[in-house]
């Protein structure tokens, strides 16, 4: 059994997100020593590991927990996994457009700067612009 710093090394979350997993009921509350200190065991790091990887990519805390409840619970659902991956993949897919669209504004408006100059061109343009959705 560890204390949560060695917790949070081994596993790669944060001492404070290990707290919040555990107030909010995504991982158990772990033993206590008799100091009132969390313990943890191997089977505890390897939950907030797995989390951390789900996180890693970008999948919401929702969907980790669910994966999570679906890999300890003995009846894995591939097919709700893989439903649910691709989901996020079209998320994904929706947000790198967005970000492309995004670049391509910066790209415009950074064309006409020149060092040097008085007077900012993106700035006046940033000042004058309307929203666009």
């Amino acid at each position: 059994m560890i204390a949560i710093g060695e917790a949070s090394r081994q596993s790669g979350v944060g001492i404070e997100t290990i707290r919040y997993y555990e107030r909010e009921g995504i991982v158990p509350k772990p033993e206590r020593a008799p100091n009132n200190r969390r313990l943890y065991s191997a089977h505890d790091v390897g939950r907030l590991r797995f989390l951390r990887k789900c996180r890693d990519l970008g999948f919401p805390l929702a969907d980790a927990k669910t994966f999570l409840d679906l890999s300890e619970g003995g009846g894995e659902d591939c097919q709700t996994v893989k439903d649910m991956a691709e989901l996020h993949i079209f998320k994904v897919r929706d947000k790198i457009s967005e970000l492309r669209r995004l670049e391509a504004a910066l790209i415009e408006l950074t064309t006409n700067c020149d060092s040097g100059n008085v007077s900012c061109p993106m700035l006046s343009r940033l000042q004058t612009a309307q929203d666009h959705p």
